[in-house]
């Protein structure tokens, strides 16, 4: 099965690189296999068509042609290896080589057309399910797709390390049709400066509201995974799906970086591993922010530290 390379152009989803009209080519494409259509969302700085920037020639290639220490192929990766019975993988290309305000407001109208694209797919395979998986401002772009869905085709979105606020999100996830997709956030505390910058340069609807990543969102259709605390990795592993420590204090990418990640975002996808069972392996918490750049004291830390003062 070969990929479809799509990308935003002028608010409307268009065949990547090429002048032939979307359709014809998604039809074909779906007439191929009947499968789920897998769609892969890039995030921040990442340019259809630039040398070096392009996803398409990047993450989202089978054998990426752009090799940075933060190029790893989706598609292998997510099982789409070109083999019958996998279904659609679909690399979804928008302008995000930008500065952030712009970035963030693009992902928006991002959102809009790949909505339309969805619909195209329910038109065209009325029964096909569709996955999304998202990383970084690309998941405000899947968010936005969700809302914007006019159907419930979407049924499992996979958002990693989301530059969204909870509000959006909660809208999003709570429409009708929102409700039919089930969501595995992934947030680690290795990504806290970045919520903290999105909190701080980017306008919210209200000054208390905080990043998706930050954990406090809470919706019976998502299920949040903190990829760094020790005791989510360890009911994972209990569960079958053993996933690498972390190694940095601060890292935007890990989501997609960490070995191990790939095959629990599998199994949510498919469906092997139920939202269900991840809602009560996990922890109901987060650990709070910064807490990975400023590990908490123990209570006997704290009682010895205590007793040290008291003696001066």
């Amino acid at each position: 099965m070969p990929m479809l390379r799509i990308s935003d152009v002028d608010n409307q989803p268009c065949l990547h690189g090429a002048s032939s009209p979307l359709l014809p080519t998604l039809r074909h494409a779906l007439s191929l296999d009947d499968g789920p259509v897998t769609i892969m969302i890039h995030g921040f700085k990442y340019q259809p068509g630039a040398p070096g920037f392009c996803p398409h020639d990047g993450i989202f290639s089978r054998t990426p042609l752009t090799k940075t220490a933060r190029t790893v192929s989706w598609p292998r990766h997510l099982g789409l290896r070109g083999q019958k019975g996998e279904g659609l993988g679909i690399s979804f290309g928008w302008s995000a080589r930008s500065n952030i305000w712009a970035a963030y407001d693009r992902a928006a109208l991002a959102g809009q057309s790949l909505a339309q694209l969805v619909g195209h797919i329910h038109q065209l395979s009325p029964s096909r399910k569709v996955r999304l998986v998202a990383h970084s401002l690309g998941a405000r772009v899947a968010l936005h797709t969700i809302r914007n869905s006019h159907t419930k085709t979407i049924t499992h979105a996979v958002l990693l390390a989301a530059a969204e606020f909870g509000g959006p999100a909660r809208d999003a996830l709570s429409c009708e049709n929102g409700r039919a997709t089930q969501v595995l956030n992934v947030s680690s505390r290795e990504n806290d400066l970045y919520d903290f910058l999105l909190e701080r340069l980017v306008k919210r609807s209200t000054s208390t509201e905080k990043a998706l990543g930050h954990g406090c969102t809470r919706l019976p259709n998502m299920a949040t995974l903190q990829l760094d605390d020790p005791n989510s990795l360890s009911a994972l592993k209990a569960a079958g799906y053993p996933i690498a420590k972390p190694q940095k204090r601060i890292c935007h990418w890990s989501p997609y970086l960490r070995p191990g990640v790939f095959p629990l975002y599998r199994a949510f996808l498919t469906g092997r591993l139920p939202l269900a069972r991840l809602q009560a392996i996990l922890p109901s918490a987060c650990e709070p922010r910064w807490s990975r750049l400023l590990p908490r004291q123990s209570n006997a830390q704290i009682r010895f530290s205590n007793r040290q003062q008291a003696s001066f």
